[in-house]
């Protein structure tokens, strides 16, 4: 029963992550522009993703442009277009591994060996793709950071953390969490078949017990007569 609530709340936690990761993937709150010294514009609010940049006025209309080439966006911001792609490939396939490998899944039979093995595959995705959201998250991060605190860049060119930084964060967490209860499931399952089939039940040796014990020969009871 508890390896069931764990398989339970780790499949819940890959859910989430694969969620959070298409979500960051597609938010445009990458990069929020950022109001120092004179560049005071309460009024508009300028926002930079993976995909397009934002415009948004007194809080009421927005205007969105997508990015006319790739070669438009900075090396960071490039280099995390291709890495939350692989990481939202990734949740999804590790998401429906972890699904195959439930306990109360019947897709693939009853064989605890293979969904034993099914959810350390999902456990082991899960972890890769946190550690894929956490890179190019924390690699946008420092450099936003490193230009913010930059005194030779413009201040009108200097940005701050946005909220997409922040859930790729909790998401990279929360992924790595629930690879990490999907591989605990599995070693639980490793731990219990092997003992299973070590030790063996009272019945078979008392079978074998009685099996080994013979009945005496014709040639021992012509010795005895």
């Amino acid at each position: 029963m508890a390896t069931y609530a764990l398989q339970i709340a780790g499949l819940v936690l890959g859910g989430v992550g694969m969620v959070g990761t298409v979500a960051v993937t597609v938010m445009p709150q990458w990069r929020v522009s950022a109001f120092i010294g004179s560049n005071i514009v309460v009024f508009e609010n300028l926002w930079e993703g993976l995909w397009m940049s934002c415009m948004r006025h007194a809080n009421i209309r927005m205007q969105c442009k997508i990015y006319d080439s790739l070669l438009a966006l900075s090396p960071d911001l490039q280099a995390a277009r291709g890495l939350m792609c692989a990481a939202s490939v990734l949740a999804f396939l590790a998401f429906m591994t972890a699904v195959l490998g439930m306990q109360c899944t019947r897709c693939i039979g009853d064989d605890e060996t293979v969904k034993g093995h099914l959810l350390l595959t999902a456990g082991v995705l899960f972890i890769i793709t946190g550690l894929v959201v956490l890179i190019p998250v924390s690699w946008v991060a420092n450099s936003i950071i490193r230009d913010f605190y930059n005194p030779i860049v413009d201040i009108a060119q200097k940005r701050e953390l946005g909220e997409a930084l922040y859930i790729g964060w909790t998401t990279a967490l929360v992924l790595m969490v629930g690879g990490m209860l999907f591989c605990c499931v599995s070693c639980c399952h490793e731990k219990s078949s092997s003992y299973r089939y070590s030790i063996p039940s009272h019945r078979t040796t008392q079978k074998s017990y009685h099996t080994t014990k013979k009945s005496p020969s014709v040639y021992s009871r012509s010795q005895y007569v």
